[in-house]
């Protein structure tokens, strides 16, 4: 987890944490349990939106928030993991869980639980489906944590839609080393007889999906198929069987974003029975908001000139969306990377190596898996970049900006990187 929880969910959540030997074991039967012990509270959710996919979930949650949210609706989320604050999992009627709800209900889970073996993730799914059955929202946004067949958010037996966001190989420890059966395991998510979004899938990914919607007789609605999106004049255009709309360009940062947004307003037209909420649509898109992906921020101990930006993406198709998210190329780009170890740095730092000045490797905070700083150097040298290492983020910083020249930083390969550095450098600056 990153960022400091406050006193009293705090200590139940380091509790919770102990339950099982793994920090993530892929099974429902242990959701099921928990979840019948709390009397099935899955069963009296608001119509849910199930969004799985390997890179984009988080942002095409953020667009249909903002976009439902436009058109006058109540919508919770439930997403993962958080940045700063363990509140910011579960968010009801677009704000986080307050502290007193969640520790109550955390409380209640623990006790339903009667210390038996569930990981920490099937635990916390468990109370934020509990603060959901007891909202009073329109629509609530699933996100898939990892996978989706066996992902604990799978306990929905008939969401109102699903949605796949792009997939590649990511999580092969868990998932597998292929991306058919990767895909596979994301299409876990699909169910019969509810219509199934699709964003930009490889071939092989595509197949596999189409594969279990054939088999479960799960409508799709496939990028490049039943929907479509290009850019277009100051914005970008959506078609479909409805017809083809224009849409000002999103909030968020980065070309992949039209693609994300895209799915969302798929989704919007699905809901919406084939009418697009054109005001709602372009309000949403503006107002959407989803932080550590490609954002840009302040630090008051940089010189000017200098920009600094963060991005979670880790695998090797984050890094090549993070390459073409915008023109890197008019300032000297320094990335500051910081990994798990079940990741390949190589793969994800092949796509940046063109367009970087330098590459500085550092340990994730607080975490035993992180890799060390000198295997991203090591990773940066085999791709003949300049490469140092430091013992932090701020470290980095301040050996980046003592270089010739303002230039721009990226701080990028680890959402828990990005998130000690949102909870560090902008909410306690002196740390």
């Amino acid at each position: 987890m990153t960022g400091k929880p406050a006193e009293a969910s705090g200590r139940i959540l380091a509790r919770l944490q102990q339950l099982h030997p793994k920090l993530i074991d892929l099974s429902l039967g242990r959701m099921e349990r928990l979840l019948k012990n709390l009397g099935n509270p899955e069963t009296r959710l608001p119509p849910v939106i199930h969004i799985a996919g390997t890179n984009g979930k988080g942002s095409t949650l953020a667009y249909l928030d903002a976009i439902l949210s436009a058109r006058g609706q109540r919508v919770d989320s439930y997403v993962s993991p958080h940045l700063v604050h363990f509140n910011e999992r579960i968010r009801l009627a677009g704000r986080d869980i307050d502290e007193a709800q969640l520790t109550a209900l955390l409380a209640e889970c623990e006790a339903a639980n009667e210390g038996a073996p569930i990981t920490f993730f099937e635990i916390t799914t468990a109370a934020a489906l509990l603060a959901f059955e007891r909202s009073a929202a329109d629509i609530l946004l699933l996100e898939v944590g990892l996978g989706g067949r066996l992902d604990a958010t799978n306990v929905v037996a008939r969401p109102a839609l699903s949605a796949i966001t792009p997939v590649s190989i990511d999580h092969t420890q868990y998932l597998g080393d292929t991306l058919v059966g990767i895909a596979a395991e994301k299409a876990g998510i699909l169910k019969a007889g509810v219509p199934a979004v699709i964003g930009a899938q490889m071939p092989a990914a595509l197949a596999a999906i189409e594969d279990r919607a054939a088999t479960l007789g799960t409508p799709l609605l496939r990028y490049g198929v039943e929907w479509d999106v290009h850019p277009g004049g100051d914005g970008f255009n959506f078609e479909s069987s409805s017809g083809k709309s224009h849409f000002p360009l999103p909030a968020l940062a980065g070309a992949h974003q039209i693609g994300n947004a895209g799915i969302a307003i798929a989704c919007v037209e699905v809901l919406a029975a084939g009418a697009l909420p054109h005001a709602a649509i372009t309000e949403g898109l503006a107002g959407a908001r989803w932080p550590g992906r490609l954002q840009q921020i302040s630090l008051s101990d940089m010189s000017a000139g200098w920009e600094v930006w963060l991005d979670g993406g880790h695998n090797a198709a984050a890094g090549e969306a993070l390459a073409a998210a915008r023109d890197w190329t008019d300032k000297p780009l320094h990335l500051i990377i910081g990994m798990i170890n079940s990741k390949a740095p190589e793969d994800f730092l092949r796509p940046l190596a063109p367009l970087a000045a330098s590459v500085t490797g550092v340990a994730v905070p607080g975490e035993t898996a992180s890799l060390a700083p000198e295997d991203i150097s090591a990773a940066a040298a085999g791709l003949g970049l300049p490469n140092h290492e430091a013992k932090d983020v701020k470290a980095a910083l301040a050996w980046i900006s003592r270089q010739d020249g303002p230039g721009r930083i990226l701080v990028c390969g680890s959402l828990y990187l990005v998130g000690d550095v949102l909870a560090c450098h902008t909410h306690a600056p002196n740390c």
